[in-house]
């Protein structure tokens, strides 16, 4: 439907806001809040009626509503004094007071029509040379989504385990995130594997996106690479979420942690990498995910084989256990939300009180799962994405 009012267009067909002719770009929860109050022209829209269609009835603050709602009033040319296009009734809601018209939009078949790219593929160069392969979808403000073992652009943007999550973060932001060196759609060679030369990844690609300043998330192995980056650039992170993370590699923190055993696990994963049947496998699924339906636990599988190849799973899975980020904690300073899963048998609960214990001011919310891996099969897994998006959304300023 277009709905037309003011010198305003909204077109919900191609989920587009024209303003004097003129596209005028919007995060996707003040389109939504444009569709509702145009949906309802001439009628008051209560705080509850936005809350459930904007923010799917989750709680939110007062300040992240006006945010939003003084964005909307930007976009359509409106302002709160004069509020000639949007009228706020104190304790009430909200009304679109402008006259409003609608038509419908000229329709094509939709077996005619071309397929829409959900994201778009881009590739960035390291500082050694190593291509790094990013991917951009959503609109509206950015969010970057730092690597982590075990990625891959295309096939986790249709996984059961990751897809549901990237769409999440697709359909309010505009997010970018990464296939680590070594794995996924990046170069296969690994020329390094030092936390420098991931931090120096991670920078290739917000620079490669024109990012400046942008809001981190990581999970797992991404996040002491976030840590570290966050500590060497300040300026560039200005909110921190981190999921299921690590100070210290377990040959850090492990003193139990020989070379014989460490060769052992390496052995296991070179014999046995993404055969669903080998005793690998069916260790790695007990430690990582436990909880995994048997669809999840599949598409493990699946990625396991397109993420990368098993003699660079085990050079990965090496450097990893070797990270220490404890010297880098005191440089984060920004507001930072540790999550990690009770029985995560990974790395340890632990290691995610270390981490907000070493960071000023940081917030620790421990959810109850024994799942490494974040699933939507897992009851924790919608508390954790509802901490994640309220956080992100915190007191944030008007568009």
């Amino acid at each position: 439907m277009r709905y037309e009012f003011a010198d305003c267009v909204l077109d919900t067909d191609s989920y587009q806001l024209q303003r004097l002719g003129a596209e005028v770009p919007v995060e996707p929860q003040v389109f939504e809040l444009l569709c509702l109050l145009a949906e309802n022209a001439g009628k008051l829209v209560s705080k509850d009626a936005l809350i459930e269609r904007v923010w799917k009835g989750r709680i939110v603050s007062e300040a992240t509503i006006s945010a939003r709602i003084n964005a909307a009033r930007t976009a359509v040319g409106d302002n709160g004094k004069t509020q000639s296009i949007i009228r706020t009734v104190q304790r009430r809601g909200l009304e679109l007071v402008a006259p409003l018209r609608t038509t419908a939009p000229n329709k094509v078949p939709f077996a005619n029509r071309p397929a829409k790219r959900m994201q778009t593929i881009h590739f960035a160069q390291s500082d050694d040379g190593t291509s790094i392969a990013y991917a951009r979808s959503g609109a509206g403000s950015a969010v970057v989504r730092a690597g982590h073992f075990l990625t891959h652009l295309e096939k986790d943007w249709t996984s059961p385990v990751w897809g549901p999550y990237l769409q999440e973060l697709s359909s309010r932001y505009s997010l970018v995130r990464y296939d680590q060196r070594g794995t996924g759609l990046s170069d296969a060679i690994l020329k390094g594997t030092e936390i420098k030369n991931y931090v120096a990844d991670l920078k290739a690609v917000v620079d490669a996106a024109g990012l400046e300043t942008f809001p981190l998330i990581a999970a797992s192995q991404g996040v002491p690479i976030s840590i570290a980056f966050a500590a060497t650039y300040p300026e560039r992170v200005n909110r921190l979420i981190l999921y299921g993370g690590f100070v210290e590699g377990r040959a850090r923190r492990d003193h139990l942690y020989a070379s014989e055993e460490a060769d052992a696990l390496m052995a296991l994963i070179r014999s046995g990498w993404g055969k669903p049947d080998s005793p690998f496998m069916m260790a790695f699924m007990s430690i990582f995910c436990p909880g995994a339906s048997k669809e999840e636990r599949d598409n493990m599988v699946e990625i396991q084989l397109a993420s990368t190849s098993a003699q660079n799973a085990a050079a990965i899975r090496t450097a990893f256990d070797r990270f220490d980020v404890s010297g880098f904690l005191p440089g984060v300073r920004v507001p930072t939300l540790i999550i990690h899963a009770s029985a995560d048998a990974v790395h340890p609960v632990s290691q995610g009180r270390l981490l907000a214990s070493g960071i000023a001011g940081a917030e620790f919310l421990q959810v109850e799962s024994n799942n490494h891996v974040y699933l939507p099969s897992d009851p924790a897994w919608r508390q954790i994405v509802d901490a994640q998006l309220d956080f992100l959304e915190r007191d944030q300023p008007a568009a």
